[in-house]
């Protein structure tokens, strides 16, 4: 495949062929059952993925929303890490592997994917395949149950991804351990943006600072989170290109959705992490812009930026959700 097709364009075609001759409505049906356990507070020890037809709708539904939000993760990681580049790479719970196509991506590593349900590393492998990356063609697939007996190899980077959702709170405090051992360099774990979510990031960042290691994105600090208990939550947003294929199983119109996630970003050692990071869509208003902004004062501030302010102003017009700020010169 030519190497200079876009990575989400090559996802879109690898999951086209996947589900080329997959029934939509039974996809759909799979669809239904899926989205009530990534959205609920689902506990078990059973692979949520059963058969093929599971994992063909969990790709479909799930692939590109994922990997655009491990994609958004590690591209703070690497603002925050600049000269780090991991060379082995542990992809946890990763099923059909969406945030080991973010990592190969990002970095020239070798990954192995650890997933206890066997169809979905068997289709992540077809779809691995089908890609012709040659990053993606190397992966290791591995099945292995997801909970407090995982044991982890040493190596430079652990991703989790949408997985402490589906276990129980023994097993996530255990996993999030497992992975504090085995990472040489560096942790990023992401869930769901919803309060439950963003609960569940606290505790592991929690866990990971206590394990000696520096958060370097998404906040600007290694502080308790300045946000109050109960009263918000940290999150972000990244934009999902939909397919025709996509929508048709999702049973969307829109050409794109926007993916809430949540995540933490550690690394062993120091990190340059933002100065400030923005918490908020970015206000525009007539003359002026408003910010809400985590900062290293380890507070929250809103600043307003006005024509006055010159080049800033402009780049605060452009400025995204969850962007550093100010950005670097």
């Amino acid at each position: 495949m030519n190497e200079n097709v876009p990575v989400p364009q090559v996802l879109r075609s690898a999951l086209a062929g996947l589900l080329d001759g997959l029934p939509p409505s039974q996809a759909a049906q799979a669809v239904d059952r899926l989205i009530a356990n990534y959205r609920g507070d689902t506990q078990t020890h059973a692979p949520v993925l059963r058969d093929r037809s599971d994992v063909a709708a969990y790709a479909a539904y799930r692939m590109p929303a994922t990997f655009e939000a491990v994609r958004a993760a590690l591209a703070a990681l690497q603002d925050a890490v600049p000269d780090w580049a991991p060379a082995t790479h542990t992809d946890v719970g990763g099923g059909t592997g969406a945030a080991s196509w973010a990592v190969a991506e990002a970095w020239d590593t070798a990954t192995t994917v650890l997933d206890w349900a066997e169809p979905a590393l068997a289709i992540g492998r077809e779809l691995a395949d089908a890609s012709g990356i040659e990053g993606l063609g190397a992966i290791r697939w591995e099945r292995a149950r997801i909970g407090s007996a995982l044991s982890l190899p040493e190596t430079d980077l652990v991703t989790v991804s949408y997985v402490l959702n589906e276990l129980t709170p023994d097993d996530r405090g255990a996993l999030v351990d497992a992975a504090a051992r085995a990472a040489t360099g560096a942790v990023v774990i992401v869930e769901p943006g919803t309060p439950d979510g963003y609960a569940r990031i606290i505790e592991a960042r929690d866990r990971l600072i206590a394990a000696g290691f520096t958060v370097a994105a998404p906040c600007p600090h290694s502080a308790a989170c300045p946000i109050e208990p109960g009263t918000d939550w940290c999150h972000f947003s990244a934009r999902v290109s939909r397919s025709s294929l996509h929508r048709q199983v999702k049973g969307g119109s829109l050409a794109y959705e926007d993916e809430k996630f949540s995540y933490v970003g550690a690394v062993r050692g120091a990190a340059g992490a933002a100065v400030n990071r923005i918490v908020r869509r970015p206000q525009i208003r007539k003359g002026q812009v408003l910010l809400d902004l985590c900062t290293a004062e380890e507070v929250l501030r809103r600043e307003t930026v006005t024509k006055r302010h010159g080049a800033l102003y402009r780049a605060a017009r452009d400025a995204s959700w969850g962007d550093v700020w100010p950005p670097a010169e």
